[in-house]
């Protein structure tokens, strides 16, 4: 397709793509601007909307600014563009997390600056969190592959546990769930950001509709954004006793190392659309610092974790809501654009 002229239609376009991007408790928390005289997108990450209880440090911020800006990337290169990424620009303004310049490709019109990056376009769109049971098929090696060059290509290592060392990690994130149940201060934080669709359509949060059902073995695969409080009419369902989890890290553990991640991220969970697989996350042990530690363990791999991921393959007959509501996002408005 040839390359298209940076209109508002374009530029509202590639930032719809950006914002669908996973973020932590959906707290969507970046602004994009764009200059048009340098045809240049500045994402910058909105600390108003940080996690003093769950990420004091905004690692998991920055990890959902990163997944907005490979979405951005993406949707860049479907378009013909060359997206030319730098994160960190201005030391002086930490917010400003990276800036994206749209050069016209480099094969010409019609062809996209680059076709792996434009190839995981229509995967864009149907990226969902799903909290409900996975089915029991194992994830063929060559996918697993092609998940770990994903992140490669983003410099991180991803890697799915062995299985001598699956029960240690579940039990951290069983830890982890039980510690957030019994700290007020994170159960209140969540709550803030869960929301109750009966009375209002959410912007941003995570849906009420969207938390899953509870696990019937007591496990606790999933965060629990219900807390402590029953909901009504909510279902139990077996989730799969050996989940297929796998652990993204990165060398460092600096700001633009969970931008990276984040990139790495997404485009792990793009790749694993386009293979037929549902994810979901399991952060909980990332969020409390002595358990994170315990995942830097050598014998799940080097640097440092940065998510815990659960994959596999949805039932055909899956109620899954989060696909047939998906999460809402925050507008995409003209002025938002510069």
């Amino acid at each position: 397709m040839p390359v298209q002229p940076l209109d508002d239609t374009t530029l509202r376009e590639l930032v719809g793509d950006a914002v669908t991007a996973p973020s932590m408790h959906n707290a969507q928390p970046w602004r994009f601007l764009f200059r048009r005289s340098s045809r240049t997108f500045a994402l910058r990450a909105e600390f108003d909307r940080e996690m003093p209880e769950a990420d004091p440090s905004t690692r998991g911020l920055h990890v959902g600014c990163g997944a907005a800006l490979l979405n951005l990337r993406v949707s860049a290169c479907h378009r013909g563009f060359s997206p030319v990424t730098t994160l960190f620009p201005r030391p002086a303004e930490p917010d400003l997390v990276a800036t994206v310049r749209l050069d016209p490709g480099s094969g010409g019109p019609g062809v996209p600056g680059d076709a792996e990056l434009a190839a995981l376009h229509p995967a864009i769109r149907l990226r969902r969190t799903s909290r409900y049971p996975f089915d029991g098929r194992v994830i063929p090696g060559g996918v697993r592959a092609l998940l770990a060059e994903a992140a490669r290509r983003e410099d991180a290592a991803f890697a799915f546990l062995a299985p001598d060392d699956l029960d240690g990690v579940l039990v951290l994130i069983r830890d982890a769930e039980v510690l957030d149940l019994t700290d007020p201060a994170r159960e209140a934080e969540q709550r803030y950001w869960t929301r109750n669709t009966e009375a209002r359509i959410p912007a941003d949060g995570v849906p009420d509709y969207a938390f899953g059902p509870t696990d019937a073995s007591g496990r606790a695969l999933n965060r629990d954004f219900a807390g402590t409080e029953a909901v009504p009419g909510r279902d139990h369902a077996l989730f799969e006793a050996r989940p297929q989890l796998a652990l993204l890290r990165t060398g460092r553990d600096r700001p633009a190392d969970w931008m990276r991640a984040g990139q790495a991220l997404e485009r792990v969970l793009l790749t694993a659309v386009a293979h037929g697989l549902v994810a979901a996350f399991a952060t909980q042990p990332l969020e409390w610092p002595e358990l994170r530690r315990l995942l830097r363990d050598p014998a799940l791999g080097t640097g440092h974790p940065q998510m815990i991921l659960r994959l596999g393959y949805g039932p055909a007959a899956q109620p899954l809501l989060g696909a047939q509501h998906p999460a809402r996002r925050r507008g995409v408005r003209p002025h938002g654009l510069g």
